[in-house]
């Protein structure tokens, strides 16, 4: 049957919307083909199927011919010839492959393969085709297809020991070539998507990482094709992750070594014959293949057995070939933009792997090259970085990808407290060239973006880790660094929680106070200077709780220096507020979150427990070993009321200024906390001897019960104390609204008085009767003051003038003020008058001008 001229119909434009001769022409094919189709024709079939199964979309009739035909495709294809078998298996295999998506959906159709559990089948099968290569290359495609997005038919699959019987097949005999490729394709799968104990467990035996190591050593010897080079790259991803596990013999079977050999070339010379005639290229594939190897070596970097490996092949030695600047490519020929990726990549892995080869670091210079790196990356050589990798991210057109990785490895190498490598550090004048680098980053100019302040973090941590136990490394750093530190502490405190490394910049900033200033009074002296301290409780005020601990610690640090006491009496905060007044503050809040029995007024509610908090008293007593800690010590660590505590001792518990009666309250109870830990101990003890049944001699006991009693005693000794401070203080408050009110009514009194004595006046400058009446008031007055009884010899005057009509006090000289001269002028003014005793006529007198004008009268 002609089956060409049948698609020819069907897709025909002219013919292709005749349905009903559609339909016609495919009954006969079914029919035709009852006893089912030939191999030679499939290819034909399947085309059929396919265009059938684009018109069902619009056409459902062509439903019925599709699984007729699918129903053919169940019978057993027919051969026409002997060798059709082996011509046709391609295309057995496609055809087979795409009667999943007839007619159901794929996800349908590999849902009902999972739960059949065909996988497992056909892994079993594997071992049954030893001699059939075509055979088992056509499972393996089988299982690649199955395990590419399921991870149940990939953990079916390891049921049936999927990985060690594929890993075992990968160097068998095969004329397609192409069995490698598709097993490295299921490992892959298997990898990713199923059991990585299991699949780590059935790999974990000599022969299987033979059979991988002989696999890739074939195709990194002689895989010159560019199928070839993707395949040795496949093969190293799945070695990289497999090297991760030290339950692989990576060792004893030598593959490690020959990977770090590989690895390190062609940066490290080796006599090793693998390598004479090796060729590695600037292609893509073996630019990859350089960055799967450095990935390599960070994972046998977890290992230390491979550690010693690694020193004796020269890693460290291959990676520090990168670590350079960009104006020269360097080996292999390299472009500019896969150099500065492989040098990203390399100070990358040199931050895993460097730390754990401290030794090979030295004897690389290091130290050096970092610094000389550095010194390139601040120059003002123009440079153009690609920053087209994972590692350049926000260092695109700039030299900061290379500053940040070479910092955060300078950072992972001091942080391990090696004498040697800080001290080569110092030496080398690391600290003014750090400091300068801060100083750049922090200036204005300078955006705020996250690689940028994840430098100035690193930097930080450098020179604390440098300076912490060294007093002229603080000598240096205070020349230089107290001022950065300082800008630094300006930062608001909000931005803690703002996603992009502030917090982390906070909290190196107070670490790098703590470990370069503390301790050398030059630096102090710098730092209280400058308004370190006022800052520094700036922020402890605006700061989040997280920080306060490490605040607090420092500040109790810079304590020890006699001068800080006064920077920190004379701090106000917001609302005129003292530090001390603060630190009470932050007690009191501590003691909220720990919810410590206080009441309303912050008094001491059980005198048994002045410390403990609720969650910490319902943990109760638990048994524990001598050498662990118990609850009460662990409480000093576990908040900020030891270093409140301490930092008071320094300051003193008298004469603190800006304190509310509160606030003498709480520092009643900060003033005994020694005596309530001690108290807080002796009651655990108490409590573990009666819980491990252990009964002390009675003198021992009574003892501690005179102990106990003594301070649950001081407790209510203390809260007694408050009370008596907060009842003072209501007291005097009182006292002092009484004094208001008494003050307000005076006012109200002397009110009143002026306004009765204006009113008075205005009625005898008005009435005539009220200046007599008033006239005779005070004759009355004046009279009654006078002595009764009269004395010969003193002599009487008289205390008025006859005829005169004031109700003034009398005197030979009364001033009549009016308006003033200096408004006047003229010869009204001081320099034309001269009065003296008597009122004389002046010029405007004479020209009939008698108004205001200023005169004395003499009254005799």
């Amino acid at each position: 049957m002609d089956l060409n001229r049948i698609i020819n119909l069907i897709e025909d434009r002219f013919s292709c919307n005749l349905v009903d001769r559609h339909l016609h022409a495919l009954e006969k094919v079914v029919k035709h083909y009852q006893f089912g189709f030939p191999i030679k024709d499939l290819v034909q079939v399947f085309k059929i199927l396919n265009i059938c199964a684009e018109k069902v979309r619009d056409q459902d009739d062509y439903v019925q011919p599709i699984c007729d035909i699918l129903k053919l495709c169940g019978l057993p294809f027919l051969m026409e010839k002997s060798s059709d078998e082996s011509n046709f298996t391609q295309v057995v295999s496609e055809s087979i492959s795409q009667m999943e998506y007839y007619p159901t959906s794929k996800r349908y159709n590999m849902r009902m393969i999972e739960e059949s559990g065909v996988v497992e089948t056909l892994v079993m099968g594997l071992t049954l085709v030893g001699s059939q290569p075509e055979v088992k290359l056509w499972i393996i495609q089988t299982l690649q297809c199955l395990s590419h997005s399921s991870a149940m038919n990939c953990n079916l699959m390891l049921n049936a020991q999927a990985a060690s019987k594929i890993c075992r097949i990968l160097n068998d005999p095969d004329p397609s070539g192409q069995l490698l490729f598709w097993s490295s394709e299921v490992l892959w799968n298997l990898l990713e998507l199923a059991s990585k104990k299991e699949l780590v467990d059935q790999l974990s035996d000599f022969e299987c990482i033979n059979v991988l190591k002989e696999a890739f050593l074939n195709q990194m010897v002689n895989g010159y094709s560019h199928a070839g080079r993707q395949l040795r790259n496949d093969l190293l991803v799945i070695t990289t992750s497999l090297a991760e596990h030290p339950t692989i013999p990576m060792i004893e079977t030598g593959f490690t070594k020959l990977l770090i050999m590989f690895a390190a070339f062609p940066e490290v010379k080796s006599h090793n014959p693998l390598v004479h005639g090796l060729k590695i290229s600037s292609s893509h594939e073996d630019f990859e293949m350089k960055k799967i190897f450095f990935n390599l070596l960070i994972a046998l970097a977890n290992d230390l057995a491979s550690i010693q490996l690694l020193s004796e092949g020269g890693a460290l030695l291959a990676l520090f070939h990168y670590v350079k600047p960009n104006e020269k490519p360097g080996i292999r020929d390299w472009s500019p933009a896969q150099f500065e990726e492989l040098q990203l990549h390399a100070l990358s892995t040199l931050i895993s792997v460097a730390p754990v080869m401290v030794d090979d670091y030295m004897n690389c210079q290091g130290n050096t090259q970092l610094l000389l790196l550095l010194d390139w990356c601040v120059n003002q050589d123009a440079y153009f970085g690609k920053g087209n990798s994972f590692h350049a991210a926000g260092g695109r057109g700039s030299k900061k990808a290379q500053m940040h990785y070479c910092l955060r490895l300078l950072r992972s190498m001091t942080s391990l407290g090696e004498e040697l490598i800080i001290q080569n550090l110092h030496d080398q004048g690391a600290i003014p060239q750090l400091l300068d680098i801060l100083k750049d980053m922090t200036s204005s100019s300078v955006e705020e973006t996250k690689i940028n302040l994840d430098i100035q973090t690193d930097i930080l941590i450098i020179l604390s880790s440098i300076c912490e136990h060294d007093i002229h490394g603080k000598e240096l750093f205070a020349a230089f660094g107290v001022e950065i530190l300082i800008k630094l502490l300006k930062i608001d405190p909000n931005k803690f929680y703002s996603g992009m490394g502030h917090n982390k910049l906070i909290l190196s900033t107070i670490d790098c106070i703590w470990c370069c200033i503390v301790g050398c009074y030059i630096a102090e002296d710098s730092f209280l200077e400058k308004g370190g301290i006022f800052l520094f409780l700036d922020f402890l005020e605006a700061s989040s709780k997280l920080i306060h601990n490490l605040i607090l610690g420092t500040l109790l640090e810079l304590c020890d220096n006699t001068k800080t006491i006064h920077h920190i009496n004379v701090w106000r905060g917001k609302n005129d507020s003292t530090a001390a007044s603060l630190l009470l503050h932050l007690w009191r809040k501590e003691e909220k979150e720990m919810r410590v029995k206080r009441d309303t007024e912050g008094r001491i509610l059980d005198a048994k427990k002045p410390l403990t908090g609720i969650m910490q008293d319902e943990y109760g007593t638990t048994l524990l070993p001598a050498s662990h800690l118990s609850p009460a010590v662990i409480d000093v660590s576990e908040n900020t009321r030891v270093k409140i505590y301490s930092i008071f001792c320094k300051l003193g518990f008298e004469d603190l200024p800006g304190l509310a009666a509160r606030d003498y309250a709480t520092l009643a109870i900060v003033h005994r906390y020694l005596d309530f830990k001690v108290g807080c101990i002796w009651n655990e003890i108490d409590k573990e001897l009666k819980q491990e049944a252990v009964h002390p001699i009675n003198l021992d006991l009574e003892s501690m019960h005179s102990i106990v009693k003594h301070f649950e005693n001081l407790g209510r000794q203390v809260a007694h104390h408050q009370t008596d401070i907060l009842e003072n203080q209501q007291k005097q408050d009182l006292f002092e609204e009484q004094k208001m009110y008494a003050e307000i009514q005076h006012n109200h009194k002397q009110s009143e008085l002026f306004k009765t004595s204006w009113e008075k006046y205005v009625a005898r400058t008005s009435n005539h009767e009220s200046l007599k009446e008033a006239k005779k008031f005070q004759e009355q007055m004046i009279e009654f003051s006078k002595l009764k009884r009269k004395d010969q010899n003193i002599n009487v005057h008289q205390t008025h003038i006859p005829g005169l009509h004031t109700t003034g006090f009398w005197g030979r000289l009364v001033t009549i003020e009016t308006t003033p001269p200096e408004l006047l002028g003229g010869p009204f003014s001081p320099v034309n008058l001269k009065v003296k005793g008597t009122c004389r006529e002046s010029t405007a007198m004479k020209n009939g001008d008698a108004g205001n004008k200023p005169c004395s009268l003499s009254v005799k």
